[in-house]
């Protein structure tokens, strides 16, 4: 979105997106930033996101970057703001990206050969790696304890 506002910044149809957009998304990470990823809190924005989303996509834009945007907000319209009802889910997607990322250099590592179990291996061992540095524990600490619980091993220290 950011990219294409700067290419478009003269366009005020998709100004006023992302301006509206910003503004949102501003009120809701300020309640974040507060009171963490709480339901309970995040539930007053619910009804801001729901006139955000029928202005944008009843708005009738013509222009072709606004009408990119409008159909992507429609497409994405029931999972976008899907955090504010639920506990502890983040409101960016950083950890599937982070996740992504390290599996794309795991396929460039082996050059794109790989077995179904070395796959499955792999993932093992990179989610409980993720794991560990989400919660602050020591990874190599961890695989040397030879649980095979997180949990349980954060409760033996």
């Amino acid at each position: 979105m950011n990219d294409d506002y700067h290419k478009n910044q003269f366009n005020p149809e998709l100004t006023g997106i992302v301006r509206d957009f910003a503004c949102l998304l501003r009120s809701m990470v300020g309640t974040v930033d507060r009171f963490g990823l709480k339901k309970k809190r995040l539930k007053k924005h619910v009804g801001e996101a729901e006139t955000f989303l029928d202005r944008v996509c009843n708005d009738g834009f013509t222009s072709e970057i606004a009408c990119q945007y409008v159909r992507r907000f429609r497409k994405n319209r029931e999972k976008l703001f899907e955090f504010l009802r639920h506990d502890n889910v983040p409101w960016n997607n950083n950890a599937a990206e982070h996740a992504v990322k390290a599996f794309a250099l795991y396929r460039k590592i082996t050059d794109g050969v790989f077995s179904r179990d070395g796959i499955k291996r792999y993932l093992i061992f990179l989610s409980t790696y993720e794991t560990c540095k989400l919660k602050d524990i020591d990874f190599l600490k961890f695989l040397l304890s030879k649980r095979k619980n997180i949990d349980a091993y954060v409760s033996s220290l």
